[in-house]
């Protein structure tokens, strides 16, 4: 494939003009810190999170929340993480939930020993977050920092999902054009990210990859300078949490994936499993990835060297069970033991490829 010089950028969109009445409604509406008793203006996710998990979710719950009161995206960001990293700095045991007697005496299957999960309470853990969220609004009503106000280049976006045949959308997606000022990156670098989850067998696996692997990939300290490593690294831990949480909720699906990170003119592509993204350059269909499937030769003699086996049933099929060869979760859909350590996302860099990029994922 070509690359070629970068075609200039799109208008800005900075959203400066609404961010001041965009905080004065939402203090409107909400007058007060929530008390204890009040309802929640959001859904806690789930009953409890691991320390690990916090950052993700309570990020996710800030940017749904924001984002349906159609604040803008820069703002949103910014205010979610100035939010989150606030209440990261304050002592959480007080959430700190004791886990069930069962999972306590549940015996570990896995060779590794672990350390012990801290668990804490979702609910009690969500509302101070939105009172922290409210106390940062509050705040800058009266100054709004630089990053909130930032010019922004202005992604067009379009996106589109069906169901098929499935009972529930068992899939997930993710555009975050607001990506440095989520994570409070301060470098140059404008980033962008967008990624498609395909779940399968319950939409967990897939939604907990659509909140975690960019929070992951931004933890990296080698983000700025190796991305590829960085995406990879996310792929890794967000399937080492989520096995951890499936182990704990009995939780039994799975999900292959794939994203874009765009970051300055250069697009970082990752994927696992089948999930597919192609560029579409001047017209033209340009080729980034081959898709990871049981049936391909290499695959096949991957999982084959790993104690493994392929075979076409309905479809290919490894050890007779799994019709994708590589993704996130499967951890009690007779996962083999060999296939714990076989799931590698394969990041490709492609320089400038990014120009003409219009639907995103």
């Amino acid at each position: 494939m070509s690359s070629g010089a970068p075609q200039k950028s799109s208008p800005m969109a900075s959203g400066a003009e609404e961010t001041p009445g965009f905080l004065d409604t939402l203090l409107q509406d909400f007058p007060a810190l929530l008390n204890p008793e009040d309802p929640l203006p959001w859904k806690a996710p789930g009953t409890v999170l691991s320390q690990e998990e916090v950052e993700g979710e309570l990020a996710e719950l800030a940017m749904g929340f924001l984002g349906s009161r159609k604040a803008p995206p820069p703002l949103a960001a910014a205010l979610a993480h100035e939010a989150v990293s606030q209440l990261l700095q304050t002592d959480l045991s007080e959430f700190r939930k004791l886990p069930r007697e069962e999972e306590e005496e549940e015996e570990d299957d896995d060779e590794e020993e672990k350390a012990p999960v801290t668990l804490l309470d979702a609910q009690s853990l969500a509302q101070s977050f939105f009172n922290r969220l409210w106390e940062v609004a509050g705040q800058w009503q009266k100054q709004v920092p630089l990053a909130a106000r930032a010019s922004q280049r202005q992604w067009l976006v379009s996106i589109h999902a069906i169901r098929n045949t499935r009972r529930k959308m068992e899939d997930r997606h993710v555009s975050l054009p607001s990506f440095n000022q989520l994570f409070g990156l301060s470098d140059p670098v404008n980033r962008a990210y967008f990624a498609v989850f395909d779940g399968h067998g319950g939409v967990d696996a897939a939604r907990y990859a659509a909140v975690h692997v960019h929070t992951n990939a931004a933890r990296q300290p080698e983000l700025p300078t190796d991305p590829e490593g960085a995406l990879r690294e996310a792929f890794r831990r967000t399937d080492q949490m989520f096995l951890r949480k499936a182990k704990r909720e009995r939780l039994q699906s799975g999900t292959t994936g794939v994203c874009a990170l765009i970051a300055g003119a250069t697009l970082h592509v990752a994927w696992l499993g089948d999930s597919q993204v192609i560029l579409v350059q001047q017209g033209q269909v340009v080729k980034l990835m081959e898709p990871h499937r049981p049936e391909r030769q290499d695959e096949k003699a991957r999982i084959e060297a790993l104690g493994g086996f392929v075979s076409h049933m309905d479809c290919w099929r490894v050890n007779g069970t799994l019709a994708v060869s590589r993704a996130i979760g499967e951890s009690q859909r007779g996962r083999p033991k060999w296939e714990k350590v076989s799931r590698k996302p394969r990041p490709r860099v492609w320089p400038a490829a990014h120009q003409g990029f219009r639907e995103a994922v």
